[in-house]
């Protein structure tokens, strides 16, 4: 079966195609026989395509305000030129959209009817920066594949059984019913990751409680006990949390209403902030990517060691009260762009947390580990990088809801 997934977000397409053989799901991701990328604002004149299949790697520019068309091209790659890989469009058999918000009423993986189109579409104001995205990209395959499955992949399914307690705000009830709660995101992420951990460790999910920390340039951490999302640092939208690279998490509502009040900022312009220029942009000022600030903290510079500080302080806080939801802790996870790359981040958070008994090794912290442990064999909590595969995740979710009926 050949499953193509697409992953659209608001300033950002990516794609790969998976080819499934066999009976069974292999135990071990597959490579995508095809991978594609669009920045879609690489420049105000241009937006950026990438692919990569055969060994062959191009780049292609588009005009940024065609989207649709731009998309059609990606797709072509598919099956003409040195990234050919498909004789005919028409061999792929399913395609998974991953889709950031599915609100209350989808708790798994769902076919693309125009019923779960319209909820997808009744939910932009919630996600207005990711959902209309994600309808463009179904809208594009309707286009080109007309008879094919489409399977919407969501990242709030995972955290749908947290608990009344967890998923309600102290705010009038009432608020619920206009769709205010904690919803949760990076969901596919964070169940890839709690069950590959127990897979590196040979053990069942079930009898685990892991924390998995999903570190890019937007973080969040779930709580996961006997496989399922109980508690998770994102909420109503994926403002809510850890400090990231241009996002500033949870901050005091208060300051929001004095800004407002004030007429500093209008909805949209504390929107922008809040969402592009915060977090660890906010305060070291040049740049919100880890590297850059890991750079500059080594060189001497205060704002990027006080980012830094700022960032490993609020991690550490996320995880303590995502143990006390879990009521101990058996695994600690990291992941993500950061998670698995930023040996310093994993040492100095790991450093704070040694009431928990947790102990790294630091030869294998500083090892490049992938899909394996760094904590030594003395700790009481097992503590590992894996790296996340959420197009992979997305593949086989599509794979097993058309096998299964």
């Amino acid at each position: 079966m050949k499953i193509l997934v697409l992953n659209a977000g608001s300033s950002s397409q990516k794609s790969c195609l998976y080819e499934i053989t066999g009976n069974t799901l292999p135990e071990n991701p597959l490579e995508p026989l095809w991978e594609a990328s669009i920045d879609w604002t690489a420049s105000r004149d241009f937006a950026s395509m990438k692919v990569e299949a055969n060994g062959v790697k191009q780049e292609i520019q588009l005009n940024p305000r065609k989207r649709q068309e731009g998309m059609a091209k990606m797709l072509e790659t598919l099956r003409s030129g040195e990234t050919k890989v498909l004789n005919q469009i028409s061999e792929i058999e399913a395609v998974g959209h991953r889709v950031v918000h599915g609100g209350t009423e989808y708790s798994e993986s769902a076919f693309l009817t125009a019923e779960v189109k319209e909820a997808i579409a009744d939910l932009i104001p919630l996600a207005p920066n990711h959902n209309p995205a994600h309808i463009e990209g179904i809208e594009a395959i309707e286009k080109v594949l007309e008879n094919v499955p489409q399977i919407a992949v969501f990242d709030t399914a995972f955290h749908s059984q947290i608990s009344p307690e967890v998923a309600t705000y102290p705010v009038p009830y009432h608020w619920l019913d206009m769709g205010i709660r904690r919803y949760g995101f990076h969901g596919t992420s964070h169940k890839y990751c709690s069950d590959k951990a127990a897979k590196i460790l040979e053990k069942s999910l079930e009898e685990l409680r892991v924390v998995t920390c999903h570190l890019g340039n937007g973080c969040s951490l779930a709580a996961v006990k006997n496989g399922i999302s109980i508690n998770t640092t994102m909420g109503f939208t994926p403002l809510e949390g850890l400090m990231m690279g241009t996002r500033s998490g949870s901050i005091d509502a208060g300051i929001l209403i004095f800004l407002i009040e004030n007429k500093y900022f209008d909805a949209g312009e504390l929107n922008l902030v809040l969402n592009k220029n915060s977090g660890l942009k906010g305060i070291f000022g040049e740049s919100g990517d880890m590297r850059e600030v890991l750079k500059a903290r080594d060189a001497g510079n205060e704002k990027a060691k006080l980012a830094f500080d700022m960032y490993v302080h609020r991690l550490r806080c996320g995880i303590g009260e995502m143990v006390a939801s879990l009521g101990g802790l058996d695994v600690l996870v990291f992941t993500g762009g950061v998670g698995e790359n930023a040996v310093a981040v994993r040492e100095e958070t790991c450093r704070g947390l040694g009431f928990l008994g947790i102990k790294i090794d630091k030869e294998k912290n500083n090892n490049s580990p992938k899909n394996a442990a760094i904590s030594t064999e003395d700790s009481a909590v097992e503590v590992l990088v894996v790296h996340t595969q959420e197009d992979w995740a997305i593949a086989s979710e599509c794979w097993q809801l058309i096998t299964n009926g």
